[in-house]
């Protein structure tokens, strides 16, 4: 039997607004194919931080920080409240040709939290913070979730400095300071496991599952383990037109029974859950009238369950093996990444199953298969991620949609479980 949840003093949030922010937001980055170009350190993204600390600034009169790496910070300044603050954010920059709801929505639920409670002067125990991360999506400076990762202790000075971006040679150190920050900073910038008592993250599913069932809102309760290895075949070049088939060793013959193998490994009965993909596939000599001698393949793997991470990796080295002796060739495989799976705090999923409960949605448990800010704020602090239904499942590409009514039913629940976060947390 459910327990009633009861969530006193429930505000309505301004879902005409929301959405008119959204719209707004989507303008800055729009490419003449309908999709939006905002990564990192570009025009767009710099033009985004303007409108958004502009926003956060007239509407709501926030005091905006620029961290050392460049993120966002908006808080009522001298707030009064003694405890840590609850922090709700996301991120503002987007895939190449993206969409206008990944990580905006999160940014822009969050303002729209933040700005009832304060038109309804609403007293919480703790500050409510809001925040942008920098540079969440892969990016020309190849590193991701780039703001968490240096809130999370995971990247270094030493690291930062290092970085370039691949097409135009400047410096990540160049490029933050564009956008307000300073890397020679950044220990600063890193938070301790007491400055934050809670961290909430809207996002879009990315997936279908709720579509699907045709529901609102789901409770994260784990953000998948990422594991990416780079796969070489070795085989020999010759003559495409004077091999003939008994002394062929086709690497990307090969590579495409590795294809194959990988796809199997979904389809074997418990690895339902896993996602396996060969992403990249580079072959050499690359000419019509040769044979290929070597392909060079990134394998993408992921679980919420490192059991059967192990299980996924144990089948596919046995068929690569067949493949190897069955064609003659040599295949090597090089760890890339290995990140663990996060799950996500239990009281923060329980508000959100609380908050969609009290609001008529189901106690809905998911899954989230792409990495997100939130699982480097959970080595911080309690984390969770509250997602919304995505139509057709479509992410990071112009289809992405979510349907207003299904935006404003997740951004009250997201109100609803600040307010019962409010209460529980420390």
């Amino acid at each position: 039997m459910q327990r009633k949840v009861i969530v006193e003093n429930v505000y309505e949030i301004n879902s005409a607004r929301l959405m008119c922010r959204l719209k707004e937001l989507a303008k800055i980055g729009r490419n003449k194919n309908g999709g939006i170009d905002r990564q990192l350190a570009t025009p767009a993204d710099i033009a985004a931080r303007k409108w958004l600390i502009g926003c956060w600034q007239k509407d709501l009169g926030l005091e905006v920080k620029i961290d050392p790496i460049a993120n966002l910070w908006g808080k009522v300044p001298n707030a009064g409240n003694c405890k840590k603050p609850i922090v709700l954010g996301s991120h503002h920059d987007t895939v190449p040709n993206g969409g206008m709801f990944d990580g905006a929505l999160g940014v822009l639920m969050a303002t729209e939290v933040k700005q009832t409670l304060q038109e309804n002067d609403v007293e919480l125990l703790h500050p409510l913070e809001v925040v942008s991360f920098t540079g969440e999506e892969p990016n020309s400076f190849s590193v991701s979730t780039l703001g968490t990762k240096v809130l999370s202790g995971r990247l270094q000075i030493d690291d930062l400095v290092k970085i370039k971006d691949r097409y135009t040679g400047e410096s990540l150190q160049d490029a933050i300071s564009r956008l307000g920050g300073d890397i020679m900073q950044v220990p600063a910038a890193r938070l301790d496991s007491d400055s934050i008592a809670g961290f909430l993250e809207c996002h879009i599913e990315q997936g279908r599952h709720l579509f699907d069932q045709q529901e609102s809102v789901a409770a994260v309760t784990c953000i998948t383990g990422i594991y990416r290895e780079i796969i070489t075949i070795t085989g020999e070049a010759n003559h495409a037109g004077t091999t003939c088939l008994r002394n062929r060793r086709d690497a990307l013959a090969a590579a495409s029974e590795v294809c194959l193998a990988v796809e199997d490994i979904m389809r074997c009965s418990g690895m339902e859950d896993i996602a396996a993909t060969i992403g990249r596939i580079a072959v050499q000599p690359n000419t019509s009238n040769i044979i290929p001698g070597t392909a060079v393949l990134t394998l993408d793997l992921r679980t919420a369950d490192s059991g059967k991470r192990r299980q996924a990796l144990e089948k596919l080295q046995e068929g690569i093996q067949k493949i190897a002796a069955r064609r003659h060739i040599y295949i090597e495989r090089c760890l890339n990444l290995d990140q663990a799976e996060m799950p996500m705090d239990s009281s923060i999923i329980e508000a959100i199953s609380d908050a969609a409960a009290a609001n008529g949605e189901k106690r809905r448990l998911l899954v989230s298969m792409a990495g997100h800010d939130a699982a480097n704020m959970a080595r911080i602090t309690k984390a969770g991620m509250l997602f919304v239904q995505s139509v057709d499942g479509y992410s990071h590409c112009p289809q992405e949609y979510t349907n207003e009514a299904e935006i404003a039913k997740a951004a009250q629940v997201m109100l609803d479980a600040v307010l019962l976060l409010d209460r529980r947390l420390a």
